[in-house]
């Protein structure tokens, strides 16, 4: 395959290979993600893979990914869904070799001791500086984002990574108070002066934060790695939001093409996150690379991948609301596991190949 292969336009097609990993062949997979374990009925889900109108994205081959990335580390860096990312490659290399657990509280770490690889996992709920404290008027016990500082904790491990995956925006919709220049800019389910209006909201604070980080990745005066920025990963509620009764009940098969209705709010964080990407890209002065892995069309058809209802063992499975109008506790944002998810690591190994092997993969 060709680097001018475009990895995003494609369509999902039937795999009757099926998925790299069991939910049994793996130790890792986090509960809420174990939709097989949690008594998910239908198995299909597990049997589709991306394929690129132009060219063929080949199965993981873990062997491969490890000579790639021998003596490197892997960081994916960001929220719960850059866990469901991480641990979909921790299963797919744990099929080849069983790594050691080298975590601390800082940082979950794993080690895989024939190519000296590590795969890291760094908790960052926004990718930039949060603080609780009070700031101005805005109040202790709210978080405070300061939106054109990157997150302190993450910029020192930094040097340390050779390739980094990115994942943030969906705890924009979180309650949350906005800083720019030391001012008090906005808020999310946040703003006591209604009659004064916000100059920033979630979805502009969400564009702001993207451009900081990777700035200050692209202008890192030792930092010479691959940062892969994962666009935003499309959630799938219907009939209302997570904490709302929405639900993805029912879904079996990916969206045929034509049959999607565009989600406006997924769109307008998609289009912010690659403005504050390409930004950055304008001001990058060091010798890393930044690449977007352009997922979010693509994952807007697998309405299917979520675990919906199947998020815990418990054998009674809540669907409907009950008769106290309360919302059935579904998750139709995180990934299935084994699920399409495990296709985002295919696509990380397809941009790592270029990158390692001069611009062409087998």
């Amino acid at each position: 395959m060709t680097r001018s292969c475009d990895l995003y336009h494609g369509n999902w097609i039937h795999d009757p290979l099926g998925p790299l990993y069991t939910n049994n062949t793996c130790p890792v997979i986090t509960q809420m993600q174990n939709c097989q374990g949690n008594g998910r009925p239908d198995q299909d889900y597990e049997n589709w893979r991306w394929k690129p109108f132009q060219c063929d994205i080949p199965r993981f081959d873990p062997r491969k990914f490890l000579e790639l990335m021998r003596g490197k580390t892997l960081a994916f860096i960001g929220d719960s869904v850059a866990r469901n990312q991480m641990e979909s490659m921790l299963c797919i290399l744990w099929q080849v070799e069983t790594p050691k657990n080298r975590g601390n509280r800082n940082m979950q770490r794993y080690y895989f001791r024939s190519a000296s690889v590590m795969i890291v996992r760094i908790w960052s709920s926004w990718l930039v500086k949060q603080t609780s404290e009070p700031f101005d008027y805005a109040p202790a016990g709210v978080d405070k984002l300061h939106l054109d500082a990157p997150d302190t904790k993450l910029m020192e491990y930094i040097p340390n990574f050779d390739v980094v995956v990115l994942s943030s925006g969906h705890w924009f919709a979180k309650q949350s108070v906005y800083i720019l220049n030391n001012e008090i800019v906005g808020g999310q389910l946040w703003w006591p002066d209604k009659s004064k209006q916000m100059k920033v909201n979630n979805i502009q604070a969400y564009g702001i934060s993207v451009e900081t980080i990777l700035t200050a990745l692209a202008k890192h005066p030792t930092y010479k790695g691959l940062t892969i920025v994962r666009s935003y990963s499309p959630d799938h509620y219907e009939g209302g939001a997570w904490n709302t009764g929405g639900s993805c009940t029912g879904k079996v098969k990916p969206l045929a093409l034509g049959e999607l209705v565009e989600n406006e709010y997924t769109n307008t964080m998609h289009e912010q996150q690659v403005t504050g990407f390409n930004r950055a890209m304008e001001k990058a002065t060091n010798q890393s690379k930044l690449k977007l892995m352009d997922i979010t069309k693509v994952f807007q058809y697998r309405h299917d991948g979520h675990p919906g209802p199947y998020r815990s063992p418990d054998p009674n499975k809540i669907t409907k609301r009950g008769p106290d109008g309360r919302p059935p506790p579904q998750d139709c944002l995180h990934w299935c596991m084994p699920g399409p998810v495990d296709t985002w690591n295919e696509l990380v190994l397809e941009i790592i190949k270029r990158e390692y092997e001069g611009g062409s993969a087998s």
